[in-house]
């Protein structure tokens, strides 16, 4: 039988999917099982490994039966997930705790530490990253002090998605783009680092760290047990895979300097790819799956999930209404925020909740509420919060290199018109969004697809399997509204930069 699919699997932060893609890039049936996060302590963010093994081992399930396909149709599998954080497992792949999620902040006093002693500056040449609470270095240190007896247990240090491809194959393998975010990796070498580690007082750690393959690498195949728990056939090979930035810049097809890639979703992720390295100035270098290609990224958690708490708190109703008739109430947001007068005196969001490029105590505020003001002026100005901190990103991300030509949107607020034509408007360049609902999904099968010969090199695979329908153009009679708002955002930032400490004390939030 011809093998004529590819599956990719997505485990964000909340939710673990999974897509089936025809060779052509036609997305046959996607499926998805909520994770939710545990909150043991005080900055502390865990997930039940056990239950994202099961949450991902359903969906796969389902994408099969919805699909009605013979399972040996399938070529080959690839995953994707979160960079960072922690997934520690024994002998056998299985987990020895609760995973860590990257937005865990338990080891931010390591952090500064490293920091004041210039441990930053000297692995700076070598990891090409900032240094922030949620990346398996400092979680590492921080179980090394607190849980000793939990790192000893663990035979194998995994990123998300190796974990996922560990269970469905039962080999332990660290993929290089995952590995290369995570500050314990000569980056431009493409290899494990002794003066890294010893920096970090890690080099015990060494023998736990799995070795590297690639993304396009078979790294396995699907086992008897993970063929009874998801439905593929025993046998199937399974692809390296790729952390989810680059799964989201190969599925936007970002294959040469020209593009600015930009994901809107739990967190904000503003990138492009290059030949030459950045090794300081931006907040992080790792290496893309394009052969001999880097991803220069800037981002934080400043991004679309601020929308939805502001929904939850202030527009119950709105919700109701939207369940009680059926319609997505993000399409009624949509309609409030296109309603909204362009006002240069309109209140301002600054989208820090859950993080900032300002720094770690720079809080999420809303400026400028008066009277007259409505919910649609306040949900226009979460939106335009959102773009201005992703312009902010961008103008640190490009300060080394020429403008883009374009900039393409993915994540979940790329189904909103209009944001994408606000971004448009801020940036005023053209926006293009890729096909499809599960872009994470699609970066991980086109990777399956030449991982496994159906398509000949990564060119030729985003060639058959990306299309944009959607493109927006930039307004200009919108861009001085955008530049004066822009402007009033960062006089507010650059004003309050010495005093964010007095209104989020260090450990709350």
């Amino acid at each position: 039988m011809n093998s004529k699919y590819v599956l990719g699997i997505d485990n964000g932060g909340t939710v673990a999917k999974a897509a089936l893609f025809a060779l052509d890039g036609k997305e046959l049936s996607v499926a998805s099982r909520r994770t939710e996060p545990l909150t043991p302590g005080t900055g502390w963010v865990e997930f039940d490994a056990e239950r994202l093994w099961q949450a991902t081992a359903a969906a796969v399930r389902q994408v099969i039966s919805d699909a009605r396909i013979d399972p040996l149709q399938i070529a080959s599998v690839a995953c994707t997930g979160h960079g960072n954080g922690l997934y520690l497992v024994d002998e056998r792949g299985l987990p020895v705790r609760n995973a860590i999620f990257s937005s865990d902040t338990r080891a931010k006093s390591y952090i500064d530490r490293w920091i004041s002693a210039g441990v930053d500056r000297l692995v700076r040449p070598l990891t090409m990253q900032a240094l922030w609470p949620g990346q398996p270095n400092a979680l590492l240190a921080w179980l090394r002090d607190h849980e000793p007896a939990t790192l000893q247990r663990a035979r194998w240090v995994l990123m998300c998605k190796d974990y996922t491809r560990c269970r469905l194959t039962g080999q332990a393998f660290a993929e290089l783009t995952d590995m290369s975010g995570t500050s314990l990796l000569d980056v431009g070498r493409e290899r494990y680092d002794a003066q890294v580690l010893d920096a970090f007082g890690l080099g015990d750690v060494r023998e736990k760290l799995p070795p590297l393959r690639q993304s396009a690498d078979i790294c396995g195949e699907i086992t008897a047990a993970a063929a009874d728990a998801t439905g593929l056939a025993a046998g199937t090979p399974v692809a390296g895979g790729m952390f989810d930035v680059n799964a989201c810049a190969l599925s936007s097809a970002l294959t040469d300097e020209s593009i600015l890639g930009m994901t809107l979703g739990t967190w904000g992720i503003n990138q492009y790819v290059s030949r030459t390295p950045v090794a300081d100035g931006v907040f992080m270098t790792c290496r893309y799956c394009l052969p001999g290609y880097y991803l220069i990224l800037e981002g934080s958690a400043a991004s679309a999930s601020n929308l939805e708490w502001f929904l939850h708190q202030f527009a119950v109703a709105e919700l109701e209404r939207a369940r009680s008739s059926g319609e997505s109430v993000y399409a009624r947001v949509d309609r409030c925020v296109a309603d909204a007068p362009l006002a240069g005196n309109g209140p301002l969001f600054v989208p820090f909740l859950y993080g900032s490029p300002a720094g770690a105590d720079a809080s999420a505020c809303l400026i400028g509420m008066r009277a007259g003001h409505t919910q649609s002026d306040l949900l226009r100005a979460v939106y335009e919060g959102v773009a201005f901190a992703h312009r902010e990103h961008c103008e640190r991300l490009l300060r080394q290199r020429a403008n883009p030509e374009r900039i393409r949107v993915s994540g979940g607020a790329a189904r909103s018109d209009v944001w994408v034509q606000m971004i448009s408007d801020v940036f005023q360049l053209p926006v293009e969004v890729p096909d499809g609902s599960e872009l994470g999904a699609l970066g991980a099968a086109i990777c399956a697809s030449v991982a496994a010969g159906c398509h000949t090199d990564y060119l030729a695979a985003c060639g058959a399997m990306v299309r944009f329908t959607r493109v927006f153009r930039p307004q200009s009679e919108r861009a001085a509204h955008y530049s004066g708002n822009y402007a009033r955002y960062r006089r507010f930032l650059d004003n309050m930069a010495e005093d964010w400490s007095e209104i989020t004390p260090c450990g709350v939030g």
